[in-house]
């Protein structure tokens, strides 16, 4: 048996299953704490189905916590950013786009030093250690708890950021390193960026990972914990601690994989309605379309892994007013704040029981309230979410429609433009069940120099690498499959230089039960 949670900003819900197959499912308020209620979702599930906790294999979270934390700018490490980039790369520094807010609460410091290579791996200079111990130096007489090291095309030659995060961890032992290379793209900037973040979560991490597994083992599950991906994959509680950045968008991308499997339709459009917003995503062949553009992230550029997915502010606590819906939510407050639990607030979850649509609450509560407003508003849910669809399309061929999430309930049976709206059974913690399913990646994104009639040498090279990675991270090599693959000719630079991207995926291994 595994037991899937996912965390939303109104909801944890939470998924019994064995194999395919749901044995229980809750969904219960998201604390604001949260790990309170993820113990709460686990003995429900307990409740509902009881189990032996010594019989659960895998226990996988989705968590907003990370994210979350970023975008309130709360409770991030100090934090320097070192990038070996001298001579070139000076005139743009370190978080030189970022808001002056997150700048301010990482009390962000920046460095500039010798190093770097150039796309083919020549340097660009040599790396200086006196000028690496003088800026640790620095760094520690200014607190600095965590370091971010980005050297230019690190990507397709990280020696240099090895050899700094040695120099560095020599003079400061205690300070958590980030490196670039394992985080981010091409892309200097970008790649920069998304690594400061990581930085700056680590001591988070470290925190919130401890707290998971507290609430799990306080149930009496001694399993390995997971916590889900970006791009639907699992890591475990260290990689996790690393890597605090790969977890921001796992609550569309568990949705997506939920409705992949609940719904057998491996090419489609996602519509995952949760008490906040309504994020609208594509799969391809059973994963998330990743975005092929830079990714802002709390108003910061970054160019790591992320599905692509459109967010619109409605949902199950989206308040409803005469000319709008959404995009504030009563959030978490919603069985308080909500008509038919007896609060004062206007919701969509008021309108989706005065359509009949759903049995939520109390329904002669909101018996009161005008037909027109009723139609008006669902009119406006539903047109929205058709124009998000519709931008989500890249070729002319519709793209069948899965509903989950349970805000759901305030779509119709058909979306104009994308025909009939699919909403398979247990759509309501589709989410829940995709962090439960989910399997292993490994991922190669790199600029080869490819040589005269290597080109095929070169492409098997960089898939077993993917495989390998794969395996690595705890996927069983028999179940390991290329997923995805992409090779495009860089012509502005010499060499017959080539990025190529390849994606191996397999299903987690997991000991005897």
């Amino acid at each position: 048996m595994r037991i899937g949670i996912d965390v939303g900003g109104t909801n944890t819900d939470a998924v019994l299953l064995d194999g395919r197959e749901v044995l229980a499912e809750i969904k219960t308020s998201t604390t604001e704490d949260v790990t309170s209620g993820i113990v709460a979702a686990i003995d429900g599930l307990q409740r509902q189905r009881a189990f032996d906790p010594a019989a659960v294999r895998a226990v996988m979270i989705g968590t907003t916590h990370f994210i979350n934390a970023l975008v309130e700018a709360h409770r991030l490490a100090p934090t320097a950013a070192v990038r070996l980039s001298l001579p070139a790369g000076a005139s743009l520094p370190p978080m030189v786009d970022w808001p002056q807010r997150l700048v301010d609460a990482i009390a962000g410091r920046s460095y500039l030093a010798h190093g770097g290579h150039e796309f083919d791996g020549r340097h660009i200079s040599e790396l200086n250690a006196d000028e690496l111990r003088r800026a640790a130096e620095d760094m520690g007489n200014a607190g600095v708890r965590s370091v971010a090291i980005t050297s230019v095309f690190s990507p397709v030659n990280a020696e240099f950021e090895a050899q700094a995060a040695e120099i560095i961890s020599a003079e400061l032992p205690d300070v958590a390193i980030s490196l670039s290379h394992e985080i981010g793209r091409i892309g200097l900037l970008e790649r920069e960026n998304a690594t400061v973040i990581n930085a700056a979560l680590r001591e988070l991490a470290a925190h919130i990972v401890d707290g998971l597994a507290a609430s799990v083992g306080g149930a009496g599950i001694t399993a390995p914990l997971y916590l889900s991906q970006n791009d639907g994959t699992l890591m475990d509680v260290d990689f996790a601690r690393r890597y605090p950045v790969a977890t921001f968008a796992s609550g569309p991308t568990n949705s997506m994989r939920g409705a992949a499997v609940l719904s057998g339709l491996d090419t489609c459009a996602v519509v995952d309605v949760g008490g906040t917003t309504s994020d609208v995503g594509v799969l391809r062949q059973g994963f998330p379309r990743e975005a092929t553009t830079d990714v802002s992230v709390a108003g910061i550029r970054t160019n790591f892994r992320m599905p692509d997915v459109l967010s619109i502010g409605i949902g199950g606590g989206s308040r409803v007013r005469p000319d709008r819906v959404g995009p504030d939510s009563v959030g978490y407050e919603l069985t308080s704040k909500a008509l038919v639990f007896g609060g004062d607030t206007l919701t969509a979850t008021d309108i989706a029981v005065a359509a009949g649509r759903a049995e939520i609450g109390d329904p002669g509560l909101v018996a009161h309230l005008d037909r027109e407003l009723v139609q008006a508003a669902l009119e406006r849910v539903a047109g929205a979410v058709s124009d998000v669809v519709e931008r989500m399309r890249t070729s002319a061929e519709p793209l069948p429609v899965v509903a989950v999430g349970g805000g759901s309930i305030l779509l119709p049976d058909k979306l104009s433009g994308a025909g009939e709206v699919h909403r398979p059974d247990h759509y309501a913690v589709a989410n829940a069940i995709g962090a439960a399913i989910a399997q292993i990646g490994g991922e190669v994104d790199r600029v080869y120099a490819i040589e005269p009639g290597r080109r095929d040498t070169v492409v098997d090279e960089a898939k077993q690498e993917a495989v390998d990675r794969a395996v690595a991270a705890g996927a069983s090599p028999s179940s390991v499959d290329i997923v995805d693959f992409d090779e495009v000719p860089i012509p502005y630079l010499p060499g017959n230089a080539t990025r190529i991207r390849v994606k191996a995926v397999g299903d987690l291994q997991l000991g005897p039960a």
